[in-house]
């Protein structure tokens, strides 16, 4: 049996020290695993964008007929929590205190001008606009509650026809189904850049650097040698997650292992060649880390469609986060988990992640030289 090439030993030896220093090193293992856990529980469990049992204040001023009949509407929603008084002055201090989130007012001339017919009878809601997107919901789920309740009112009953609205890919509306996937991404994000910002930087404070450079490795083989170990690390962050997000969170995964898989791989590229260029620019671990939070973690959070709309974001700021990896993998993480696989989208963002991964790994490459000046 023919004995592998020089160059081949040289790699495989450097690959197994990068892997026995990581072992070695507990910072790493408590960002590659402790890190992602904590960070998964608080996005799954803390996190949530879902607006249902809002906290609202019912004033019902006369209690006629028309009126309790309303109130009993409201109290009967899936979306509000009702706490009903006869007076609003009573619940005005909870508002002003953030413990109700809104105030319907159904005013004591209500039930006589609904008897009418001929007059409008109308409502007051009253909401906190200190939180712009729940002061929303409760105006819009007000107002639904309002329409169908007139609408059986003018039928004396429920109308023939109704609609049933269906929601592809999410029939819950369960923001947990797609903030997680997100934070996978997000972690992911986290791992590569910040662990491989470590690395050279440590090398350099640790006085190893120059001894690596009395080796014959090569600036490729020195690269790719501290990069295989922490992909593998990444990796096996991304399927601890994975694998919580289904069995803990009850997130479905209606796409295939394989393709959870290739979008993975192909986002470390630029994740893990961020990381490169940091260390290789930075010669201080403290200074590579800040650097890998600012440029990596903060875009991924609020660049990339995680938590914020990219649409509604200026055009500016939307033309600065087609150079974040970020935006390409969470939209497929998502698409992943709760439509399947559609590898038109998946093969579109991994071209513009190979494309961003190359011209980091590159730009590394470039700083990465083997001299001491």
């Amino acid at each position: 049996m023919r004995p592998a090439p020089p160059r081949l030993r040289r790699l495989a030896a450097f690959m197994r020290k990068e892997t026995v220093q990581i072992v070695r090193d507990p910072s790493s293992l408590l960002i590659a695993i402790v890190l992602p856990l904590i960070l998964l529980f608080l996005f799954g469990f803390g996190l949530s964008l879902d607006a249902d049992d809002v906290r609202i204040g019912l004033v019902v001023e006369k209690p006629d007929g028309p009126s309790e009949r309303l109130a009993a509407s409201f109290q009967a929603s899936k979306f509000f929590r009702v706490e009903r008084v006869a007076d609003v002055r009573m619940v005005e201090d909870d508002l002003e205190a953030g413990r109700l989130r809104g105030i319907v007012v159904i005013p004591e001339t209500f039930g006589e001008r609904w008897a009418r017919g001929g007059e409008t009878a109308e409502i007051q809601v009253v909401a906190d606009g200190s939180e712009p997107n729940t002061a929303r919901f409760v105006h819009n789920y007000a107002r639904g509650v309002l329409a169908t309740w007139e609408d059986i009112e003018r039928r004396g009953g429920p109308p023939p026809l109704t609609l049933e609205p269906r929601f592809w890919f999410n029939p819950e509306l369960a923001s947990r189904n797609f903030l997680v996937p997100g934070s996978i991404g997000v972690i992911m994000t986290l791992i590569g850049t910040l662990l491989t910002a470590l690395v050279v930087a440590r090398e350099w404070e640790r006085g190893t650097m120059e001894a690596l450079m009395a080796t014959p490795i090569g600036r490729v083989d020195l690269l790719l040698g501290k990069l295989v170990p922490y992909y593998v690390l990444a990796m096996t962050s991304m399927a601890i997650c994975t694998v919580l997000a289904v069995v803990l969170f009850d997130v479905p995964l209606r796409g295939s292992v394989f393709a959870l898989f290739a979008i993975s791989t192909v986002f470390l590229v630029p994740a893990l060649g961020q990381g490169l260029l940091i260390s290789a620019a930075a010669k201080n671990q403290f200074v590579a880390s800040q650097f890998a939070l600012l440029s990596a973690f903060l875009p991924a959070f609020l660049l990339s469609g995680f938590v914020f709309e990219i649409s509604s974001m200026p055009v500016a700021i939307q033309a600065v986060t087609w150079v974040v990896p970020a935006r390409y993998l969470i939209p497929s993480l998502q698409t992943v988990f709760l439509a399947g696989d559609v590898w038109p989208l998946f093969l579109r963002h991994m071209a513009a992640m190979l494309a961003i991964g190359a011209v980091f790994i590159g730009l590394a490459l470039r700083l990465t030289k083997k001299r001491l000046d």
